[in-house]
Parts: C-alpha cells; sequence; structure tokens
C-alpha cells in the first residue's frame, strides 16, 4: 500500500504527528491529506514530554516537514 494510501485510510480517527526541528508532538483529528502528505488536523493539541501543553485548534501541516505518523487509540 502506498503511504498516501494509508494515511488516507486513516481520515476521520486521531493521530500524532513528529515535525522536523520540533521536540513536541501534534494530536489532532484527520480530517484531510493530498498527494504531497500536507495535512489538515481538526482539534489539535501539543504534546510536549507526555503532557498536553496548549490547544491549536484547526491546523494545516505542509507535508514535506513530517516525520512520523502515529495512530493514535
Amino acid at each position: 500500500m502506498f503511504p498516501t494510501k494509508k494515511v488516507q485510510s486513516m481520515i476521520g480517527s486521531r493521530i500524532q504527528v513528529e515535525m522536523k526541528g520540533d521536540e513536541h508532538l501534534l494530536e489532532g483529528m484527520l480530517e484531510s491529506v493530498d498527494d504531497y502528505l500536507n495535512l489538515h488536523l481538526l482539534d489539535t493539541v501539543e504534546i510536549a514530554n507526555g503532557e498536553r501543553m496548549r490547544s491549536l485548534g484547526s491546523v494545516v501541516l505542509r507535508g514535506n516537514n513530517i516525520i512520523l505518523i502515529i495512530p493514535v487509540e
């Protein structure tokens, strides 16, 4: 399965995203994804050291800055 198809199958579920150059994770509901793996997250929160730091709301993440996408159970 191609990475874009795998990520598209997670639309509507909560995911965590690790970004380049950032030690914090972002967690939110995956609203949409495109062919470049740009992500639109809703109800996004920033997580540092396993602790929720702040609420960011709706966030668009550029695909070339994403290191890791983790589904949340």
